[in-house]
């Protein structure tokens, strides 16, 4: 790896990381580290260099089984049932100066376990933090409700903490995505199990050292469950959790779906894949920066994110010259490793994953479609050993190609041709995702009225991809049940009450 230095954020600890790291990991249940001693371990892998950086213990079936009943006794406990709204908010402000605190160590992980950039794992970490604290502000303001209804009645809605939480976060955003369900279920006083995935589990792990270390939290508060999808399973399935989160694949999520409804129907809240359209129509006067802004959001985080606007859709009036300028951008945007500065993109997860992004690729050439910049595994200089995927531009396409209509997940590139707003509103809709959607236009009228016809849960006008914690996410169609941030997350983390009274 490489010492070169980055300009405005701390230093990655690698050195620090390789010591930590030689100690073999395990789950963290009632304020306890604890070892199975099944002898059954995952090998974490540096994506990067394919070397094992270390590896961890798979929780048992009796591990998740201690930990629901920890997170069950604590929820009933005074020593977090009575913890006032504003020490609540006091906890949750604590733990984000804490990982500000250890903002390098826990990006240093990210990017040793994910393979993305050191940058933007520093980033992701700068909104673990802006998560707690945004939802400490929320402690003391979630009000209830004085019903209007009819005679001599009051009515009111109270709220109580829905329970003990599984949340199940997967390896694009490791420790954001745990931040975006811990943080509000804290909030409102809930218990939590949380399973990061098998692949980038180790922010997760030191993150509950650092709080452990610290006692932020009554012991049983939280508890982490590592392992396979075994373990997973053992939380969907387990009929005293409450309530169950979940953010990963649309397969996975309808298997969560039906092992709720087996065990005690659980609420469920699913944020799981996308195909998201971007239009971009000949009335934009800035194109070029419409098709920088389209590559970016695409491209950063090595394409594994579920909102990417992986289907570009282009009027054909300027449909070659797009194509041009974001080919020659893809050519020049540079894979390697994630601690050298000057690396533009990161390595794929997994070398599954990898795997299976190159077969997409090669499907794309099979029917038809024409590779116009990367469409290969880069294996230059230091990236040989890597799961580096060179930036892929694919055009030709049209949108019933497997390309156009599932989910990579990965720096791959659909640009498809329409020629009216009527067709192109129909192919964008022509998927079974429904995350997010943009376009770029410059008659507002137009805006309003593609908009309100985009079949998806966010739909970004003139700047794809706009996100604050003020603001909803999530999708409809297969892209997801519910929404996260604001006041979604923590209506998804409360159990509400109509009382009546009369007089």
């Amino acid at each position: 790896m490489t010492t070169a230095q980055f300009n405005g954020i701390e230093q990655p600890k690698l050195e620090w990381a390789k010591e930590w790291l030689k100690e073999i990991k395990c789950s963290y249940v009632n304020g306890e580290w604890v070892k199975t001693g099944t002898n059954e371990l995952i090998d974490s892998i540096n994506p990067a260099t394919g070397e094992i950086n270390g590896n961890y213990e798979i929780a048992t079936e009796k591990l998740v089984n201690d930990a629901v009943a920890a997170a069950r006794k604590a929820l009933e406990s005074d020593d977090w049932k009575k913890v006032t709204r504003k020490n609540r908010a006091k906890i949750l402000q604590s733990i984000g100066a804490l990982i500000k605190k250890h903002q390098a160590e826990l990006a240093t992980l990210e990017s040793l376990d994910n393979g993305k950039l050191y940058t933007e794992s520093w980033e992701d970490m700068t909104e673990c933090i802006e998560l707690f604290e945004y939802y400490a502000g929320w402690t003391d303001k979630f009000y209830t409700e004085n019903n209007p209804v009819e005679g001599n009645f009051l009515s009111v809605t109270t709220a109580d903490p829905i329970g003990v939480c599984g949340q199940i976060v997967p390896f694009n955003f490791p420790l954001q995505m745990a931040a975006l369900k811990m943080a509000p279920a804290l909030a409102m006083a809930n218990t939590v199990l949380l399973k990061p995935a098998n692949a980038t589990s180790f922010s997760a792990i030191r993150f509950f050292e650092i709080l452990d270390d610290n006692n932020v939290l009554p012991p049983g508060t939280i508890n982490l469950l590592v392992g396979d999808s075994k373990v997973g399973s053992w939380i969907s399935k387990h009929p005293d959790i409450d309530k169950l989160s979940f953010t990963g694949s649309t397969k996975i999520g309808k298997q969560l779906l039906r092992d709720s409804a087996d065990s005690n129907l659980k609420p469920v809240t699913l944020e799981l894949g996308g195909k998201s359209p971007n239009i971009i129509f000949d009335d934009y006067k800035d194109l070029d920066a419409a098709i920088e802004r389209s590559f970016i959001a695409l491209f950063t985080h090595k394409g594994e994110k579920c909102s990417s606007p992986t289907r570009l859709f282009v009027q054909e009036t300027i449909y070659d010259y797009v194509v041009e300028k974001i080919s020659e951008r893809a050519r020049n945007y540079k894979c390697g490793d994630p601690f050298d500065p000057n690396s533009d993109q990161g390595a794929q997860c997994t070398k599954a994953h990898m795997e299976s992004i190159l077969e997409y690729i090669e499907s794309a050439r099979v029917e038809g479609a024409s590779i116009v910049a990367g469409g290969e595994r880069d294996l230059e200089g230091t990236n040989a050993n890597g799961y580096f995927i060179k930036p892929t531009i694919i055009a030709n396409v049209h949108n019933k190609m497997t390309v156009a209509q599932e989910e990579i997940f990965g720096p791959v590139l659909c640009v498809i041709p329409f020629k009216t707003e009527e067709e192109v509103i129909e192919m964008a809709n022509d998927t079974i995702y429904g995350l997010g959607a943009g376009l770029w236009t410059g008659d507002p009228s137009r805006a309003h009225r593609v908009a309100n016809q985009l079949k998806a849960g966010m739909v970004f006008v003139n700047r794809y991809g706009c996100y604050d914690m003020a603001s909803p996410f999530g999708g409809i169609k297969q892209s997801g049940w519910g929404k996260e941030y604001a006041i979604h997350s923590l209506n998804s983390f409360v159990s509400k009450r109509a009382i009546w009274f009369a007089y």
